[in-house]
């Protein structure tokens, strides 16, 4: 993209907000940010998991975010060798603000809790929904199996941390799509959806610590 194209899409406020909306305010450009928020990423698995992007927007959002120092290209080492994508650290400071504002907008009654989620959207949730009241004295170790990607979580201190790796030594894993796990942990749909290795007590309890944040009242329309 051309420094001119870049300027005429620039807010003219000297509000960080604003500057915030330059960085990171077209469409897709924080859901691409958000894909990367546990390591790199292969451009097919950012497509197939930002559902209704195109190539070429995906190329331009990736382009725009990496001219902007949100994000830079790498090489996963041998034998895979193969180009991935990444946050810089300074694009990882923005993802507990991404986090927070889908908290906050999850109480819109125009929220659609059924919709598709990538295996990034899900292990996020639950970092930003648990509850640190009801995960005080908490300390489990969790694994997640979502497709191609795998996760190993541990609670404890009252919060959920992250590795993107192979779930191993867990006290409990859940195994299924990302759509499927978050029908289970966050709508109350029922076990046999998906598979659980360990106590299904433990796993009610696990299941429990996260809460979803209470919904608005509509305002009715002005006449």
């Amino acid at each position: 993209m051309s420094r001119r194209s870049e300027d005429k899409k620039r807010f003219e406020d000297a509000c960080g907000l604003a500057h915030a909306m330059d960085l990171i305010g077209e469409r897709w450009a924080m859901l691409v940010l958000r894909e990367l928020a546990y390591g790199p990423r292969r451009f097919s698995g950012l497509k197939r998991d930002l559902t209704g992007i195109s190539a070429n927007v995906l190329t331009q959002r990736l382009t725009e975010l990496e001219a902007r120092g949100l994000v830079r290209k790498s090489k996963l080492p041998p034998p895979a060798s193969v180009q991935v994508y990444e946050a810089t650290d300074w694009g990882l400071e923005a993802i507990p603000v991404i986090a927070n504002l889908g908290r906050w907008a999850a109480r819109s009654p125009l929220h659609d809790p059924t919709l598709p989620m990538s295996h990034v959207s899900i292990i996020m949730s639950m970092q930003t929904l648990i509850s640190p009241e009801r995960a005080a004295g908490v300390a489990m170790r969790v694994g997640f199996r979502l497709g191609d990607a795998d996760y190993f979580t541990t609670v404890h201190d009252g919060r959920l941390d992250v590795e993107r790796t192979e779930p191993a030594g867990c006290d409990l894993v859940f195994t299924g799509s990302p759509t499927a796990i978050a029908g289970v942990i966050h709508g109350g749909a029922p076990f046999d959806t998906i598979d659980i290795e360990g106590d299904l007590d433990l796993a009610r309890r696990f299941i429990d610590l996260f809460v979803l944040p209470a919904k608005v009242e509509a305002t009715p329309a002005l006449a």
